[in-house]
């Protein structure tokens, strides 16, 4: 095979330590290869943006392959074609010649061909007495049979991304019309709440997704999408069990009374033992579990509680609430209204709720009196974690919208 020497472009083309690399890596191709030059051709065509190619360089390098006359690139042929730049052009779909010498650096900047330039830089074959090319100059194949492997997961790379975006985008899409039209029926009902703040943050989110968005911008719009609607579905339930709660008080209050006077008598203990014996009847805390939230969307509003954790660094929730133990003695937070915390809202959340403390500690005057406030609301199921962390996350992102 041709590609195991180094060579050097002709004219006032620099050579770079990277083309020299890829020219004696050639030289070690495993013995016997050999790929479907096709194959390799859709693999780097779906690879194309990593590659930092364009459309028009694909439509060079397929005319490039066209030059070569066998399907398949073999590691014990000459993979070197020598088309003039006109023969180029005019396969290429009459591309300009300043484009067409444009792309194949591109090409070649991409590791995907290399220069084999003759003296004088013309592209020809030197054939011996019995018609069998022996030397050629112009442009060596060999990289793409090299890397084709590399290219066949770079493509499936892509194609596998690609796939989630579209997969996120239909997620952000439903997501979006849920949120839509739970604000709206919300509104349009009389149901109890702000809706018009919860509008307007629908509103930002919404004006934040870009025209060509990537799959990391749809994944955060979309978390804090979700983050939305569950946080509209938590109150409409709310509100909903609240409403039988109290529909069923006013059906058992209308039961007693409608009762026979016996059949009162008969619920009364009928001695001092069984009056002892008889539990009280108190009402129960708020028992329903608060839903937790993922931790990626409890750092990137929480910046400050980071440090907290061991080694300076949080990388699961038991870090998370480790940092959070620690973070709650340095605001003077006691250690019975944090164990009350965790007994409500979870430990995962009220680790969470320690840490949106310690991100607005200059706002707090006293952090275990919030704590147990937000303690005792959680307990009636009048405080939701939500609102607290998109507050903490739009905050964050318009700081660093400013300092950009």
């Amino acid at each position: 095979m041709q590609g195991g020497h180094v060579t050097t472009p002709f004219g006032r083309r620099p050579v770079t330590l990277a083309v020299v690399k890829r020219q004696t890596a050639v030289a070690e191709i495993q013995q016997g290869k050999s790929a479907d030059k096709w194959k390799v051709f859709r693999d780097a065509s779906e690879a194309r943006e990593v590659l930092g190619l364009q459309d028009r360089s694909l439509a060079v390098l397929d005319a490039l392959l066209s030059f070569y006359p066998e399907n398949e690139l073999r590691q014990d042929e000459k993979l070197v074609v020598f088309p003039s730049n006109a023969q180029l052009a005019l396969r290429a779909h009459g591309i300009a010649g300043a484009t067409l010498r444009r792309h194949l650096a591109l090409l070649v900047e991409a590791g995907l061909i290399l220069r084999r330039d003759s003296a004088n830089g013309k592209r020809y074959a030197r054939k011996d007495k019995s018609g069998a090319i022996e030397n050629a100059f112009g442009f060596d194949l060999s990289p793409m049979l090299m890397r084709a492997e590399e290219l066949a997961l770079l493509a499936q790379d892509v194609v596998a991304e690609r796939m989630a975006l579209r997969r996120a985008k239909e997620n952000l899409t439903i997501c979006r019309r849920d949120v839509r039209k739970l604000i709206s029926a919300a509104m349009e009902e009389g149901a109890p709440g702000d809706w018009g703040s919860i509008e307007a943050v629908y509103i930002t989110l919404v004006a934040r997704i870009p025209r060509s968005p990537s799959l990391v911008q749809v994944t955060e719009i979309l978390d804090e999408l979700t983050l939305l609607r569950e946080e509209i579905l938590n109150r409409l339930e709310f509100q909903e069990k609240t409403q039988n709660n109290s529909t069923n008080g006013a059906q058992n209050e209308c039961h007693i009374q409608n009762s026979k006077p016996e059949s009162i008598n008969e619920l009364e203990p009928r001695s001092d033992k069984e009056q002892e014996a008889k539990p009280s009847k108190k009402p129960q805390p708020h028992s329903e579990p608060i839903k937790s939230f993922p931790l990626g969307l409890v750092l990137r509003a929480c910046h400050e509680i980071v440090p907290y954790g061991p080694g300076g660094s949080i990388g699961s929730w038991r870090d998370m609430m480790n940092a959070a133990v620690v973070a709650r003695s340095m605001l003077g937070i006691s250690a019975s209204a944090y164990q009350q915390a965790c007994e409500v809202m979870g430990q995962e959340n009220a680790a969470a709720v320690v840490a949106c403390i310690l991100e607005r500690g200059g706002h707090i005057n006293s952090a275990g009196a919030y704590l147990r406030d937000l303690t005792a609301r959680a307990s009636r199921g009048e405080f939701s974690l939500g609102p607290m962390l998109m507050a903490l996350v739009r905050a964050a992102d318009g700081a660093g919208r400013k300092m950009g």
